[in-house]
C-alpha cells in the first residue's frame, strides 16, 4: 500500500517544495520526484551543488545558533578564568559535568522531536507538530525536576567521585545558582526542534545572536568591571537562556507557524508512553556522547597537579565544544533533510543528502584542524594567564587536532540517525564503542602506562573513531525505501493521519 501511496503523492505533489513555500527557497527540477538524474560526472556535481545549497540554507543559521548558545557558557567560563584559577576550574566542572548531565539528558530526550516533527512535516501532518512539542514539554519538565537533585547535591557528588574539595565546593555553589537553567533547557530544546523541522531557522539565529551579545556585555560588566564574581555570572547565564525561551515562545504564539501551532491541547497527553520510549532512546544516545567527553574533565581531577590538568583539559574541551557546535549545524540540517524526505516518501533524495553532507563535513574538519595547528602558539593565552596551563594546552594540540577532524563527521552521522529514527540502535553502538572500549583504553594509557591526560584522550579518540566507522557501515547498509515505509508507520502510531489514511 505504501508504494501506491508513494506513487500517488509523487503525481499530486510534484510542485510542492521540500521544506518551505516556493517563495522562500529555490526549487529545481530534481526535487519534483525521488529519481535523481545522475548519469555522469557533470550531473553529479550539478545535483551536489543543488543539495549543498539546501543544506547550507539550513546549516548556516543553525551553526550560528549553536555557536551562540554554546558560547554563553563558554563566555562565562572565559571570564571566570580571569577571576581566578579555582573559579575557572569550578565553572568548567559545573558546565561539563553537572550541567552537562542535565543538558545531555534534556537535549537527547528533546531530539525525539527531530524525528517526529521532521517526518510529520514531510508528510504534511502539520497539526501534529504542536502536539508533539507539548508532549515533549511534559516529559522534559518532569525529567528536569529530577535532574535538579544533581545540582542540589553537586558538591557531594563531585567529592564522591574524587574531585578536589576546593573545586567541588565552588562548583557546587555555582550549580545551585544554575538550577533555573535546567528548566530553560526543558522548554528550549523542544521549541528548537519544533521550529527546526519547519526550517524556521533564521528566527532562532536572530534571537540567539541578540542573547549572545547581551550576555557577553553583562557578563563582562558584572563579573569583571564591577567585580561581582561568579554569582553575577550565574545570574546573567540564567537570564540569557530564558531570554531565548521567551523570545521563541512569543514568535510561536503570535501565529508565525501557521497550522503547526493551534494552541494548547489535551491531545498532548495521548500516546505519551510511545513518545516516552522514543524520548528515552534519544536521551540515552545523546547522553552517552555528551558524557563521553565529560569523563576527560573527571579524569584530569585524579592526576598530579589536578588544577593545571583540569584547566588545560577544560580549555581543550571548550575548543572541541565550539567546533562541535559548528558540526551540530550540519547535524540539524541533515536531520531535517532526512526526516522530511522520508516523511514525504522520497528515500533516494534522503540518501543523496547524506552523501553530500558527509563530504562537506569532512572538508570543514580538515580546515579546522589546519587552522588549529597554525594558531598553536597563540590560542592558549586567550583562555588563561597561567603559563603552566598554556604549556599543557600546547602539548595537547596534536591530539586535539585529530579530535576536531573525527568530530567533524560524527555529529553529522548522528543527525542522519536521528532523522531516520535509529536512536535506540545508535545508543547500543555508543555504549560499546565509548564505555566498553574507549574509556577503559584511556584509563589504561593514563594510569597504567603513565601517559597522563593525553593517554585518556588517546583512548577516547579511538572510541569515537570506532563509533564513527560503525555509523558509516550502518548508513551504507541501509534500505532507504524501507525507512520511508517505517517513517509512515511511525507517524500513524503516534497520532498522525499519515499518507495511508
Amino acid at each position: 500500500m505504501f508504494s501506491q501511496v508513494h506513487k500517488t503523492r509523487m503525481e499530486e505533489e510534484t510542485n510542492v517544495p521540500l521544506l518551505l513555500s516556493k517563495h522562500e527557497i529555490p526549487k529545481w527540477p530534481s526535487d519534483e520526484n525521488d529519481i535523481l538524474p545522475i548519469n555522469g560526472i557533470r550531473n553529479f556535481f550539478r545535483e551536489f551543488s543543488y543539495e549543498s545549497k539546501k543544506l547550507w540554507y539550513l546549516a548556516g543559521p543553525a551553526i550560528f545558533t549553536s555557536l551562540c548558545q554554546y558560547s554563553l557558557g563558554a563566555v562565562t567560563q572565559l571570564f571566570a578564568g580571569h577571576v581566578g584559577p579555582i573559579q575557572l576550574a569550578a565553572v568548567s566542572v559545573e558546565n561539563s559535568v553537572i550541567m552537562g548531565i542535565a543538558e545531555g539528558v534534556l537535549l537527547g530526550m528533546g531530539s525525539a522531536l527531530e524525528t517526529l516533527c521532521g517526518q510529520s512535516y514531510g508528510a504534511k501532518e502539520l497539526n501534529m507538530l504542536g502536539i508533539y512539542m507539548q508532549r515533549s514539554w511534559i516529559i522534559l519538565n518532569t525529567a528536569a525536576i529530577l535532574l535538579t537533585l544533581i545540582n542540589i547535591f553537586a558538591t557531594q557528588i563531585l567529592m564522591l567521585i574524587g574531585q578536589p574539595e576546593n573545586i567541588s565546593r565552588w562548583a557546587g555553589k555555582f550549580a545551585m545558582w544554575m538550577i533555573p537553567q535546567v528548566f530553560s533547557f526543558a522548554l528550549e530544546f523542544p521549541i528548537m526542534k519544533f521550529l527546526q523541522a519547519q526550517s524556521k531557522i533564521m528566527v532562532m539565529a536572530v534571537i540567539a545572536g541578540i542573547s549572545f551579545v547581551l550576555h557577553t556585555f553583562f557578563t563582562w560588566l558584572l563579573m569583571l568591571k564591577l567585580g561581582w564574581g561568579l554569582p553575577a555570572g550565574a545570574a546573567v547565564l540564567n537570564g540569557s537562556w530564558w531570554f531565548m525561551v521567551i523570545g521563541k515562545l512569543v514568535y510561536i504564539f503570535l501565529g508565525s507557524c501557521g497550522e503547526a501551532w493551534s494552541g494548547f491541547s489535551w491531545k498532548a497527553f495521548h500516546h505519551l508512553w510511545e513518545f516516552v520510549r522514543l524520548s528515552l532512546a534519544s536521551g540515552i544516545m545523546i547522553c552517552l556522547e555528551y558524557w563521553y567527553f565529560m569523563s576527560l574533565i573527571l579524569s584530569a581531577g585524579y592526576l598530579k597537579n589536578a588544577d593545571i590538568a583540569v584547566d588545560a583539559t577544560s580549555i581543550c574541551t571548550n575548543i572541541v565544544g565550539w567546533t562541535f557546535m559548528l558540526c551540530i549545524g550540519f547535524n540539524a540540517a541533515i536531520s531535517v533533510r532526512v526526516s522530511n524526505e522520508l516523511g514525504a516518501g522520497r528515500p533516494r533524495r534522503a540518501k543523496f543528502s547524506v552523501l553530500v553532507v558527509s563530504i562537506t563535513s569532512l572538508a570543514i574538519g580538515a580546515f579546522l584542524t589546519v587552522l588549529l595547528f597554525a594558531a598553536r602558539n597563540h590560542y592558549p593565552a586567550l583562555f588563561t594567564n597561567n603559563s603552566q596551563v598554556q604549556q599543557a594546552v600546547y602539548d595537547l594540540t596534536p591530539i586535539l587536532g585529530a579530535t576536531l577532524f573525527i568530530n567533524s563527521l560524527q555529529p553529522t552521522l548522528s543527525g542522519v540517525a536521528i532523522g531516520a529514527g535509529w536512536q535506540e540502535h545508535v545508543a547500543y553502538v555508543n555504549i560499546v564503542c565509548y564505555y566498553f572500549f574507549g574509556i577503559p583504553l584511556g584509563l589504561l594509557l593514563t594510569f597504567l602506562f603513565k601517559l597522563g591526560i593525553q593517554g585518556m584522550w588517546y583512548g577516547m579518540l579511538v572510541g569515537t573513531t570506532s563509533q564513527t566507522c560503525v555509523l558509516i557501515w550502518m548508513i551504507a547498509k541501509t534500505d532507504w525505501e524501507n525507512e520511508a515505509s517505517v517513517a509512515n508507520d511511525r507517524i500513524q502510531k503516534l497520532g498522525g493521519h499519515t499518507n495511508n489514511s
